[in-house]
């Protein structure tokens, strides 16, 4: 069992206050991912629910049990960081193992543990090497691997992936994403990466200053963001957001033609998705500007286009389509995945 739940928990530093009221419910097996920009209390959260933080109100409960005054290792759960932390001068199982060791595990026990995680995390002919003679996603393996043998409630990953190079933070994705169709244990991860969050997580919390901005499934906060914060930071490129005006069954753009808006509130900003956004001829669709930048991505290309008034817009081609910087354009807006947010900044529906 790893249901975790979180009942209005608070951090304060001093007169600071970083965490700020979080209510959340975790459920055995999921795997759930804290994202938000730097600052915005992330690792600090995750740091609460491992007992490795002191949770200033509020209650952290694990199966239904508080456990908010119980230091780390009465909480059943277990941490992997972004330094690996193995000892250069133990094998790779000696590392594996030494938390069993250090219980008083028999020897046996230990070993046949240290097996079945090797044989997991595919670290099966790498058991008698030392660390320097391993890659940095072996090494995170090995970490994790530690992990593993302890059985825990949990895991908690806090940016696990960031010393690694791209192609090797690909692999340990898949790795991760395995462990846990594997393990089925409840997974709690922290990062800044978008792809990471919309490729590893059943949910994402989405943090904004010590608060829960949203919470849903990458699918639901990418399509259905509830406020311009969550539109702009989940997806890459970013969504547009441009400033409009509402009224007569339209909405306006300053220095563009606009289109049909069918809702019942007023807006003040259209987002649109920059695979939403087809290239017409000037003239066209909601507005027009120029190709001010075409960033060739291989299977796609980005175009940054100055809109005028309304700013630089992004859009997303097919490689196939050739435009130059300069050339004159209208953008044609998707009816379908136009979003309109109020003057406060939240999402207006029907």
């Amino acid at each position: 069992m790893g249901a975790i739940t979180l009942n209005a928990v608070e951090k304060w530093f001093g007169d600071v206050q970083v965490i700020k009221g979080v209510d959340l419910e975790i459920g055995d097996g999921e795997f759930v991912i804290f994202v938000g920009p730097s600052g915005c209390g992330k690792s600090t959260l995750l740091r609460m629910i491992g007992g490795l933080e002191e949770t200033s109100r509020g209650k952290i409960l694990i199966d239904g049990g508080d456990v908010t005054d119980h230091p780390p290792a009465k909480r059943g759960l277990t941490m992997v960081f972004q330094s690996y932390a193995l000892y250069p001068h133990m094998s790779v199982a000696e590392n594996m193992g030494f938390s069993l060791k250090t219980a008083g595990a028999p020897k046996a026990e230990i070993e046949a543990k240290v097996n079945e995680a090797a044989r997991v995390l595919k670290l099966g002919p790498f058991l008698e090497r030392r660390p320097k003679d391993l890659s940095g996603g072996q090494r995170q393996r090995v970490a994790i691997g530690r992990s593993i043998v302890r059985d825990p409630t949990a895991f908690l990953f806090d940016e696990p992936l960031s010393n690694l190079d791209a192609a090797l933070r690909v692999e340990m994705r898949y790795e991760i994403a395995k462990l846990h169709q594997t393990l089925s244990t409840t997974m709690i991860y922290v990062t800044h990466d978008q792809v990471e969050a919309m490729t590893l997580a059943d949910r994402i919390v989405v943090l904004e200053a010590g608060k829960i901005a949203q919470i849903g499934s990458p699918k639901e906060l990418y399509e259905k963001p509830g406020n311009l914060f969550v539109a702009q930071f989940i997806g890459s490129p970013k969504m547009n957001v441009l400033p409009c005006t509402t009224s007569d069954g339209r909405f306006h753009l300053e220095g563009g033609r606009g289109g049909e808006y069918a809702l019942g509130a007023p807006a003040a900003h259209i987002g649109v998705r920059p695979e939403h956004i087809a290239i017409g001829a000037a003239g066209e669709g909601a507005c027009d500007g120029v190709v001010d930048v075409v960033e060739y991505l291989g299977a796609d290309t980005y175009l940054i286009i100055d809109a005028g008034p309304l700013g630089q817009v992004t859009v997303r081609v097919s490689s196939e389509i050739g435009h130059q910087p300069g050339e004159r354009v209208g953008l044609v807006f998707d009816p379908k995945w136009q979003l309109f947010f109020s003057a406060d900044g939240l999402a207006v529906t029907q």
